[in-house]
């Protein structure tokens, strides 16, 4: 199922955000620094549907390089889930939306590498067109909604060093896993009407340090 690119996808998104029961709003967790990640919403590659914009980082990053990822990065002190998500979209798209742009927040999600990471969701104007930045970002990709909707597009495995199953997401044959394959699973819950918990879903072991 298609989503267009229109008022009335934002205002169904933004509507289902408005209703959604966050869980770990603004509570802090001892030993997990914040963090907050941009789901964009922009106009898909072929202009008939609604993406999100997904970042392959770059290879000379110290943590986390050539991995998938949603913008975002470390909360600055006194900064909001909210002002660091627009502040790191900034710095590694070169898009400048605001607090209005900004339509749902999804649970926070922690990672084995110490981050509590909340997820923003956000409507990007039309004619969006990201300028990744070459120190963090190598390529961005505009994920269409129909894709992520897709039967088969999320699978859950079992690993021995965890209880927790391990969500992966298979964009184009490659596995994208936790945390942002968790995100990225709760928000495809949300656009089809369903209230999904991540927080129990593992990453894989390269992913704990």
């Amino acid at each position: 199922m298609k989503h267009p690119f229109n008022a009335a996808t934002r205002q169904m998104i933004a509507a289902r955000g408005a209703t959604f029961a966050r869980l770990g709003a603004g509570a802090a967790v001892p030993g997990l620094k914040r963090a907050a990640v941009a789901i964009v919403l922009a106009e898909a590659s072929d202009a008939r549907d609604t993406a999100l914009l997904l970042t392959l980082r770059a290879s000379g990053l110290r943590a986390h390089s050539s991995q998938w990822a949603l913008p975002g990065g470390r909360c600055d002190p006194g900064e909001t889930p909210v002002e660091a998500a627009l502040r790191e979209l900034h710095e590694e798209l070169g898009l400048h939306l605001a607090s209005a742009d900004v339509i749902g927040i999804l649970d926070d999600y922690p990672t084995r590498s110490g981050y509590l990471i909340t997820p923003v969701m956000m409507w990007a104007p039309p004619g969006t067109r990201p300028v990744p930045n070459p120190d963090e970002v190598a390529s961005v990709h505009r994920i269409a909604l129909s894709e992520i909707a897709r039967v088969g597009a999320f699978d859950f495995v079992a690993i021995p060093e965890s209880h927790r199953r391990v969500v992966r997401y298979d964009h184009l044959g490659q596995f994208i896993h936790a945390p942002t394959a968790a995100l990225i699973y709760q928000f495809s819950e949300l656009l089809a009407g369903r209230e999904t918990r991540v927080a129990d879903l593992e990453q894989p072991v390269f992913a704990w340090k």
